[in-house]
């Protein structure tokens, strides 16, 4: 397998992993709520890197310049994209909040292009307008009153924006730590105690000793799967260009559909989606052939 084929491949085991995560993540909320969720998952995630450790862990990893770049990634992301992301939808809905968040290729592409000098073909420019407008054919839901101040548009395009700097970091962090798994280590461990300090400041109860053992399976399952997810997006990033990843990893909410679709039975097939798979299928075949 070619280099670049490997690297689309990553990308879409990334994004599907994502996906099934985020189902697992929906039935977690039924026994606990969203900031216990989270907590647990990154939780979760953090102990999985740490117990694997020493299949990948390495002394000059610790003693490369390359670490305090690669544990800054932890003070942006999770925590501050989630919590972008989050209040965003919150005040701007899901509809507009999710079309803003279709900017994520777009931006991922540019940073590939100016900050890690990357080339772009015009297959890959094509494919990414592509998967982007399917994200937005995929979140539309009509028009409405705008009822919220126009500065709210900053937070999803904030969230995208952390998102896609992290990853080119990430990019930049491994030219001198080819490890996939250890960056992501180090980025949980930055990350998982700052929102427990985070919560303990606002004066929540992160523990909950009541827990149904359902409840606590489903946010282990998603966390396991957020953890491998993050590991296959790093380890494309390390095989491949930003370029390529960036726009197909995006592809995540029309495979979470289809998930729902098909295996969770939760959501039916209509115009829209089949719009975006017809928009999705050529550009992902597009980026894939961009060299």
């Amino acid at each position: 397998m070619s280099s670049l084929l490997l690297t689309v491949a990553l990308s879409l085991a990334a994004a599907s992993l994502f996906s099934l995560g985020n189902h697992c993540s929906k039935r977690a909320l039924n026994y606990a709520d969203s900031q216990t969720v989270t907590l647990y998952q990154m939780g979760i995630a953090t102990a999985l890197y740490w117990l694997t450790a020493p299949l990948y862990m390495r002394l000059d990893y610790w003693l490369s310049a390359a670490l305090p770049i690669i544990a800054a990634i932890g003070l942006f992301r999770p925590l501050l994209s989630a919590n972008l992301g989050t209040a965003g939808t919150r005040i701007l809905g899901p509809t507009v909040s999710s079309t803003m968040g279709a900017t994520g290729p777009l931006v991922g592409v540019t940073l590939g292009v100016l900050w890690l000098g990357e080339t772009l073909t015009w297959q890959g420019a094509l494919g990414t307008f592509g998967i982007a407008a399917a994200v937005v054919v995929l979140s539309w839901r009509g028009s409405a009153a705008r009822h919220w101040p126009l500065w709210a548009l900053l937070l999803p395009i904030g969230a995208t924006l952390v998102r896609s700097v992290s990853h080119a970091i990430s990019k930049i962090g491994m030219e001198s730590i080819p490890s996939p798994f250890f960056v992501a280590l180090v980025t949980y461990s930055v990350s998982f105690p700052l929102a427990l300090l985070w919560d303990r400041l606002r004066g929540e109860r992160v523990v909950h000793r009541s827990l149904p053992l359902r409840g606590v399976l489903w946010m282990f399952g998603s966390g396991t799967l957020y953890a491998i997810a993050v590991a296959s997006l790093n380890t494309a990033l390390l095989s491949g260009d930003l370029v390529v990843v960036s726009p197909i990893v995006a592809c995540g909410p029309l495979i979470t559909l289809m998930l729902g679709v098909w295996v969770f039975n939760e959501a039916h097939l209509d115009r829209r989606t089949v719009v975006a798979v017809s928009l999705v299928v050529p550009s992902v075949a597009l980026i894939g052939i961009a060299r």
